[in-house]
């Protein structure tokens, strides 16, 4: 998912920095992106190491806009879950994701103004009966601090919104997609009879960062093929 947006966002005249944990992917995008005419920074960064990027933020000039996009799941049983899951999940999807804005914020104050957009979910805004009660919960969280974050963040020239998709096949979701039985309840529950695709996802990430939504904040973009509208 963060290569298509970082491509995306790159094709639609951006200059970035790149942020994950494995150098190799990062020079792997930039390069890809310095062949389209692009330009991209790597910073390996693992944003649950606070110190470390509290750090990596204060040797950045400044943002315009930040795309929040780590996250993770791990599907348990209610009933099942462990606490080693749950402090996994609210400490990357909620925690990290509430300091990384916080600090990604701070930066784009010191440009006069920008975009911050949290790649959330559409488990979001609804439940599921497939083993995610402790991702769903982190994605509710992370609506509710989109929308906080908003109204807090709107007079001084700060937009807030976050990205909602479906199940999108990526490397992480392939297993959901290889059973059988979850790829027919994830169809199942789509009006459009299919998942979504990255590149799907990240075009919204480019609307939401670009003037064409200068009076869209506070508010989250559902690429969900209607999952959510039953």
């Amino acid at each position: 998912m963060g290569r298509a947006v970082a491509l995306a966002l790159s094709a639609a005249g951006a200059d970035l920095i790149l942020v994950s944990r494995t150098v190799s992917q990062l020079e792997h995008v930039a390069r890809e992106i310095a062949s389209c005419g692009g330009t991209a920074r790597v910073m390996p960064l693992d944003v649950t190491d606070t110190p470390a990027m509290r750090a990596a933020f204060a040797d950045l000039e400044g943002l315009d806009i930040l795309v929040n996009n780590a996250g993770m799941n791990r599907p348990q049983p209610f009933l099942e879950v462990d606490e080693q899951t749950l402090d996994l999940l609210l400490r990357l999807n909620v925690r990290a994701a509430f300091l990384v804005a916080q600090a990604a914020a701070r930066l784009i104050l010191a440009r006069g103004g920008g975009v911050i957009i949290n790649m959330s979910s559409q488990m979001g805004h609804v439940g599921s009966e497939r083993d995610r009660t402790v991702y769903v919960m982190t994605k509710h969280a992370l609506e509710g601090l989109t929308k906080a974050m908003a109204v807090e963040l709107a007079p001084k020239g700060v937009r807030v919104v976050s990205v909602a998709p479906t199940f999108v096949q990526t490397p992480l979701t392939q297993p959901f997609f290889d059973d059988p039985g979850t790829r027919k309840w994830i169809l199942d529950r789509i009006p459009l009879g299919r998942g979504g695709t990255a590149e799907e996802v990240a075009q919204a990430v480019v609307f939401l960062a670009s003037p064409a939504a200068s009076l869209v904040t506070g508010s989250s973009l559902l690429v969900d093929g209607g999952w959510t509208a039953w």
